[in-house]
């Protein structure tokens, strides 16, 4: 098991065999929390969160990793977002694994969401698949916990299409050219503006951190290009000439829209190639 370092925008771990409760409770006390925050209307529907996980044990689905955000108001600790990643036995193939994304929070910063995601096993990395695949999103309102555990019934018929994108980019081979494209297009998506230049180049972008990742196909750039830069330790310059390290990606929020940016934009790859 993995605990994050300090420094991080979010507390995390994740763990080669499904997490324990009090694992969880380390760094996602608010997953536990018995009350709304103090802010939250009559109106709002409170179920813990712990509630929906033990629900989709009971259907199979166990959690492999958590994060939840840090916060400089205490008060809000047992509240604030979280995010689990969830597996189910029947989604596991031999290289990838399909997953459950759960984000919720209990101080109105967020509804219930539930989207499609992939481990990669290779290289002990998440990614979140493109947005037409599945983004179920629950009001805290009425009945949550059958709802939520409704929608990951709904998050699993999702994977057929993304087992298909998956390994249609892994049919799809891309030359020098389309690779520096590929990584060019995922640097806007991390640092904006193209006119402006980059702490890292493309080439970087594209370094292969294992012998496993070697290959020119269109799934294999794609997940060392988002490997890269989620994990960050890239050494490049900064405008002003200055040696810098890219930082890991940790926020919760970035790292969802990152990722299933980075997501469209292989698909979307892979249909030009196709």
């Amino acid at each position: 098991m993995h605990l994050a370092s300090n420094f991080q925008s979010v507390v995390a771990t994740h763990s080669d065999r499904p997490l324990y409760d009090s694992e969880i409770m380390r760094v996602a006390p608010s997953i536990f929390a018995d009350r709304k925050h103090e802010t939250r209307s009559d109106r709002y529907t409170y179920i813990p969160t712990i509630d929906v996980l033990h629900g989709l044990r009971n259907e199979g689905f166990e959690p492999f990793a958590v994060c939840q955000t840090r916060v400089r108001d205490e008060s809000k600790r047992e509240h604030t977002k979280h995010l689990l990643r969830l597996r189910h036995p029947s989604q596991i193939t031999s290289t990838e694994a399909n997953e459950i994304l759960l984000l919720n929070s209990h101080d109105g910063t967020s509804s219930y969401q539930m989207f499609a995601g992939m481990f990669r096993f290779v290289c002990h990395n998440g990614m979140v698949c493109g947005d037409a695949i599945s983004d179920i999103r629950i009001p805290h309102k009425g009945n949550v916990v059958d709802r939520v555990i409704d929608g990951a019934f709904t998050v699993l018929e999702g994977f057929e299409l993304a087992n298909e994108q998956r390994d249609s980019m892994k049919a799809v081979m891309l030359n020098e050219g389309e690779k520096n494209a590929f990584a060019r297009a995922a640097l806007t998506l991390k640092y904006g503006n193209p006119a402006i230049p980059t702490p890292i180049t493309e080439t970087q972008l594209l370094t292969s951190r294992r012998f496993e990742d070697h290959s020119s196909d269109l799934w294999t750039i794609f997940s060392r290009v988002q490997e890269n830069l989620i994990k960050g330790g890239l050494q490049g310059r900064s405008r002003t000439g200055r040696v810098v390290t890219t930082r890991a990606v940790t926020g919760i929020d970035q790292g969802v829209q990152l990722n299933r940016a980075l997501w469209v934009l292989a698909d979307e790859m892979r249909r030009l190639k196709a």
